[in-house]
């Protein structure tokens, strides 16, 4: 059996990022891969201003506490004041340029404004006080977000801030959908003796729009070589991946295997690891081939493991192993598999790990109760108390 990282590894060595790309308005960019660096075209802030509502002025006219000014402007964020005259306090708000001649803020809890107009500074400043300096945030000529960063929510802000009332952004890969199976049926639909519903194509679906993929779903595939092909030469058509769960065994009714090694060529791997082991690759024509376990827990942790990442390197995304953290274990484990196993876990009120009891591959309400998984490695046996390295499912998902 082929490792994680050695599947990983041949899959990726095959991917030609996208050449294409548009030019999407920034606030439509969500999820999208940046095609090109961002480059900050100007400072931010694009000059000193006040992190505090209070008073702008020059520290060498306050050498002691309770010293009082005379306020000789008012500078509103939007506004440029004009030159501190010497011995005088400027009114700022937050978000104002600080004037010219002024080295400190007073936040105005710390003064008084008299009766005469003046303000009294009940504390001597400290050197660039409530100053938020020009450029502390982003320095003109910087990347701010590199070729490649997947836009989040954060990113896009980011975006804005320099001004980019566009970006440039791969296009959206067209992925080609469809499970085989004729013991599947649709939800809504009587479910006949001897049949399950399909949730593996809802599953995947909603994984693909979260990868912001243009998605064919073209249905259930009946368990016959000839249907088979006709599906497989649809979903070429136009597409970059086509993607199946279910029958990339070597059962009788397994016709995932032969029908691609007909209309195309295929690497049938079984990858150590659990849930999920057999993983269908190849090509049909110009579209790319990836074939999932049919069991819905295998399915799921096989496209964050392998199609997620593949999915992002063809949009020239940077890929990279998800990151685990250190916790420690409300649960035993007597008897690891062979295989390295991502065990449903979720975190407990004392900072703990505990784990779903039923780690079957076909229970599908262990992804849902569970908050994330524990990456565990071959052979490894756990008891209640060791560090075991978890790994956030929302992080993983994002």
């Amino acid at each position: 059996m082929l490792s994680l990282e050695e599947a990983l590894g041949r899959l990726l060595t095959c991917v030609r990022p996208f050449a294409e790309r548009e030019q999407l308005p920034t606030a439509q960019a969500l999820g999208r891969v940046l095609a090109e660096d961002l480059v900050s075209p100007l400072d931010v802030p694009p000059l000193a201003n006040s992190s505090m509502d209070g008073y702008a002025v020059c520290r060498s006219n306050i050498p002691d506490e309770g010293v009082a000014l005379p306020v000789s402007q008012r500078v509103a964020a939007g506004q440029v004041g004009t030159v501190l005259q010497p011995g005088t306090a400027a009114r700022i708000f937050t978000g104002a340029p600080v004037p010219d001649g002024a080295d400190a803020i007073v936040m105005q809890e710390q003064c008084e404004l008299l009766d005469d107009g003046r303000v009294r500074l009940n504390t001597v400043p400290m050197a660039r006080q409530w100053i938020r300096e020009q450029g502390e945030d982003v320095r003109r000529g910087t990347v701010v977000l590199p070729r490649g960063t997947r836009l989040t929510p954060q990113a896009i802000g980011l975006a804005a801030t320099v001004g980019a009332a566009t970006l440039p952004v791969a296009r959206k890969p067209r992925v080609a959908l469809f499970s085989t199976g004729d013991e599947l049926v649709m939800p809504g639909e009587p479910l006949r003796p001897g049949a399950i519903y399909n949730s593996n194509r809802y599953t995947l679906r909603a994984l693909l729009a979260q990868l912001g993929c243009d998605c064919t779903d073209l249905g259930i595939v009946p368990d016959t070589l000839e249907a088979t092909r006709d599906a497989l030469r649809r979903a070429a058509a136009g597409h970059d991946l086509i993607l199946t769960s279910g029958g990339v065994s070597v059962g009788e009714e397994d016709h995932i295997k032969p029908a691609v090694q007909a209309e195309g060529q295929l690497d049938l791997w079984q990858i150590a690891i659990k849930p999920g082991k057999p993983l269908a690759f190849g090509q049909v024509r110009d579209a790319w081939f990836i074939g999932l376990p049919g069991n819905p827990v295998s399915s799921f942790v096989t496209f964050l493991l392998a199609v997620r990442p593949f999915l992002l390197a063809l949009q020239g995304s940077r890929v990279e192993p998800p990151q685990t953290l250190p916790m420690r274990a409300a649960f035993d484990w007597p008897k690891p598999d062979k295989r390295r196993e991502f065990l449903r876990v979720r975190r407990t009120a004392d900072g703990r790990v505990e784990l779903f009891p039923n780690q079957s591959s076909g229970v599908l309400t262990s992804t849902v109760w569970a908050d994330g998984v524990v990456d565990n490695p071959p052979g490894q046996a756990i008891a209640s108390g060791d560090i075991v390295r978890y790994l956030s499912l929302a992080e993983w998902m994002q």
